[in-house]
């Protein structure tokens, strides 16, 4: 016999449990919250979750999460298109934007590689990154991934990559063409998610030629 007094409580519960940190206790105070709001609002709550799934897209050039097929970072005339960010996921989009240093564009790889995770090249936006770099409007690329191992593999294979690609190699020797990461600021095995904007500000405007 289920533990909840209606079959509907408990599938209601058993969704909001299904998601990250959740709990099973916390997910029924959730549910039993919005049980106690007007009907308007618990729809308008369900409709925004529906049309997340519905209507967000990830942009064409730089795989941020948008509304739109280009996102505004990468529509913007007020950037720098010449200064690609190289960030793992949208939620180091959003920590870097809110630091107020930096005003280049972005690209999310979607992911790092991790061979223990069975994660490799071919799983991330790379390609794409190198297609972008090879066109030969970027004066600049900051590798911008987490300090841990994953992170600084995955920053070696971004580097030799862009090295080897044959429109990138002459402009690297030249200067032209800059590759650079985040300064140490970043404490080791830190996520950018969950350094504070001062730090990670400083991290981005202080920057360094990478060093493979």
């Amino acid at each position: 016999m289920s533990d909840y007094p209606s079959i509907v409580l408990e599938q209601a519960v058993n969704q909001m449990a299904s998601l990250p940190g959740v709990g099973r206790r916390t997910a029924l105070r959730l549910v039993l919250h919005l049980l106690r709001q007007p009907e308007a609002e618990v729809e308008a709550f369900a409709g925004a979750f529906a049309r997340l799934k519905k209507d967000v897209v990830y942009c064409r050039e730089c795989h941020n999460i948008s509304d739109t097929e280009l996102c505004p970072i990468c529509a913007s005339a007020r950037r720098d298109h010449g200064t690609i960010c190289v960030v793992e996921n949208v939620q180091d989009v959003m920590s870097i934007e809110n630091t107020g240093q930096f005003t280049g564009v972005y690209h999310v790889l979607g992911g790092i590689i991790s061979p223990m995770e069975g994660i490799g090249p071919k799983d991330i936006e790379i390609d794409s990154l190198i297609e972008r770099v090879a066109k030969g409007n970027v004066d600049e690329v900051i590798l911008a991934l987490p300090t841990t191992m994953e992170g600084d593999t995955t920053n070696f294979y971004i580097y030799r990559r862009i090295q080897n690609a044959d429109q990138c190699a002459d402009r690297i020797q030249t200067g032209e063409l800059r590759i650079s990461q985040i300064a140490r600021g970043v404490a080791v095995g830190n996520q950018l998610e969950y350094t504070d904007e001062i730090t990670l500000g400083r991290s981005i405007v202080n920057r360094t030629e990478f060093q493979a």
